[in-house]
C-alpha cells in the first residue's frame, strides 16, 4: 500500500454499543480467534450475550491428522476458546470443511440459528475474494466466502416468513430484529472497538487452538499468537485514534 493511500484512509468509527445479543457466524474453529475474540471478551464483560455458530468442525485443517480424528480435537479447542472470552453457546452445523457450498441449505441453516438466538448484532467474516484491498492480495478461502456471503443473505431470510416456511412450521418464528451485520477481517473496515480490555483473553483464546497452531507454524505458539494479534490490533489502531483495535465492516439493517 502506498504512503499516499495510507494517509487518505478514513478514520474508523466506534462500533455501536446499544445492543444486548450477538450471534457470530464463521466457517471454522479459529476464525473468530484471529483478531475478533478480544472484542468479544470486551463485550461479554459488559454483560452482552454472544453465541457462536460454526459451519464446520475444521476437520480438514490439520494435514497430519485424519479428519475423523481431527474434528473432535478442533471442536474441543473451539469450546475451550469460546469459554475464555465468556461465550457459552457454541453450535456446529456439520457442513464439510473445505467444500462448503453457498446455497439454500447453508442460508437456511444460518437463518434458523438467527431465529433461535434472535440477535441484534450478527458478526460475520470476510466474504470477499482476497485478504487485501490491493490488487494481487492473498486469496481468501472458498469456505470463508461462502459462509460470509450466506450470513449476509440469511439475515434477510430470517425475517421473512415466506422464505424457508418450514422453519416457521418447526416453531422458529421470523426474526427481524437484526440491526447490524459486522464483518470481521474485512478488506474495507468502517468501524472498530478497542482491543485493549480483551487482548490478553483474546491471546489466550487463540492459544486454545494449540493443535492447529502447532501444525501451522514452527514458532513457539505464544510468541506467534501474541505477535500476530497485537501487531494487527496496533495497525488497526492507526485509524482509531492510536488505540489498538479490532475492525469491522458494518452493514446497518
Amino acid at each position: 500500500m502506498s504512503e499516499k493511500t495510507e494517509q487518505t484512509l478514513p478514520a474508523l468509527a466506534p462500533m455501536p454499543g446499544d445492543w444486548r445479543r450477538a450471534l457470530a457466524v464463521v466457517a471454522h474453529p479459529d476464525d473468530l480467534e484471529y483478531g475478533c475474540a478480544a472484542a468479544i471478551a470486551h463485550w461479554t464483560d459488559g454483560g452482552r450475550e454472544v453465541a457462536y455458530l460454526l459451519a464446520t468442525r475444521g476437520e480438514a485443517g490439520i494435514d497430519t491428522l485424519d479428519p475423523v480424528a481431527c474434528a473432535p480435537v478442533r471442536e474441543a479447542e473451539q469450546r475451550a476458546s469460546a469459554a475464555v472470552v465468556g461465550v457459552e453457546s457454541v453450535e456446529f452445523l456439520d457442513h464439510r470443511d473445505g467444500v462448503i457450498e453457498y446455497g439454500l441449505g447453508l442460508r437456511r441453516d444460518i437463518a434458523a440459528a438467527i431465529r433461535r438466538h434472535r440477535p441484534e448484532l450478527v458478526i460475520g467474516f470476510n466474504h470477499r475474494d482476497t485478504w487485501s484491498p490491493e490488487p494481487g492480495g492473498p486469496w481468501n478461502t472458498p469456505d470463508h466466502v461462502a459462509v460470509g456471503r450466506a450470513t449476509l443473505d440469511a439475515v434477510g431470510d430470517a425475517g421473512n416468513r415466506w422464505i424457508f416456511p418450514e422453519l416457521t412450521e418447526q416453531g422458529l418464528e421470523p426474526w427481524n430484529g437484526v440491526r447490524w451485520v459486522a464483518v470481521a477481517g474485512s478488506t474495507s473496515p468502517t468501524h472498530a472497538v478497542s482491543a485493549e480490555p480483551g487482548m490478553e483473553r483474546g491471546i489466550e483464546s487463540l492459544l486454545c487452538h494449540r493443535a492447529y497452531i502447532e501444525a501451522l507454524t514452527d514458532r513457539e505458539p505464544e510468541e506467534y499468537v501474541r505477535e500476530f494479534l497485537t501487531g494487527f490490533a496496533a495497525r488497526t489502531g492507526e485509524r482509531f485514534g492510536g488505540v489498538p483495535a479490532v475492525s469491522f465492516e458494518l452493514y446497518p439493517r
